[in-house]
């Protein structure tokens, strides 16, 4: 049974401050613990019931939620896993952005779709997550946890040489303006616009995919999630960035970088009745050629 709920945004925009006054009304309704992110807007409060408590770090908390709402877009969604991650609490996504698809209930099914979350009518997709291993503490005290991908990715107009090694064994010198190294959730992201397969998102895998390599035979690869990748960076400039997910930092070419797949993965709802296959077609448009 659903007793308290944490609602997670980062945006201020009108469509998610109406959705999650939404979202604290229908609560208030079932006497359910609201813990909320403390942000501006003018938000709803709760009269009844066990009320309101905001919040600015989850592990502030004094008890754990047993449902993380983020409201937002995909991007909104990959800050929450940030927050999360080490709570292994369920997270489900709400759209007020574009695509969604990892915040994939509409606005217009919250009702439906809380009703299901009431009545345990979902199941738990554990998802793998990447992390930057080497070096450490490259965004400050912001965690090096990728959802999506971790990029190499050229910092000046000249292309990169990135030299990878999969457990010690040296598999290929890319040049290329960087490399995507994703998840299987992010091969509907990045990983997608570049060319490189997609993978259900309960699939351990990792994914490399050359960004406009200089060689047209070098091909994205799909290696097992318990692989270690070490990457070394040469250019003509003095530094390449590095991403993972929405952060971003600029490293020495002496710098090499290290990645390995996450200890823990990130439990996200899928609510009955839906699949990854249907979000496919409707956030693609697959069959909707006249065409077909």
């Amino acid at each position: 049974m659903l007793k308290s709920v944490a609602i997670f945004s980062s945006g201020a925009g009108e469509r998610t401050i109406r959705v999650i006054n939404h979202l604290i009304e229908e609560f208030c309704k079932k006497d359910i613990m609201v813990y909320l992110f403390d942000r501006s807007g003018e938000l709803s409060s709760c009269n009844k019931g066990p009320g309101i408590i905001r919040f600015r770090e989850l592990n502030s908390l004094s008890g754990k939620p047993d449902l993380i709402l983020s409201v937002g877009g995909d991007g909104t969604f990959l800050e929450t896993t940030v927050m999360v991650k080490d709570l292994s609490v369920p997270v489900a996504g709400i759209n007020t952005g574009r695509l969604g698809f990892l915040a994939n209930i509409s606005e217009d099914d919250i009702l439906g779709s809380l009703e299901m979350i009431y009545n345990n009518e979902f199941e738990i997709i554990e998802r793998s997550l990447l992390e930057i291993t080497e070096p450490e503490g490259i965004f400050g005290t912001i965690d090096q946890i990728a959802l999506n991908e971790v990029t190499i990715q050229k910092a000046g107009l000249s292309m990169i040489t990135i030299t990878v090694y999969v457990d010690g064994i040296y598999l290929n010198t890319y040049r290329a303006d960087g490399l995507i190294i994703s998840t299987a959730t992010g091969s509907t992201a990045y990983n997608l616009s570049a060319g490189g397969p997609i993978l259900q998102p309960d699939d351990d895998s990792i994914i490399i995919s050359p960004i406009s390599a200089h060689n047209l035979t070098v091909r994205p690869v799909v290696l097992p999630g318990r692989v270690k990748l070490r990457m070394q960076v040469e250019g003509r400039s003095n530094y390449y960035r590095a991403t993972c997910d929405y952060r971003s930092k600029q490293l020495p070419f002496s710098q090499q970088i290290q990645i390995q797949q996450a200890g823990k993965k990130l439990k996200t709802v899928m609510l009955k009745g839906r699949d990854f296959y249907s979000t496919l077609r409707d956030k693609l448009m697959w069959g909707a050629d006249k065409r077909n």
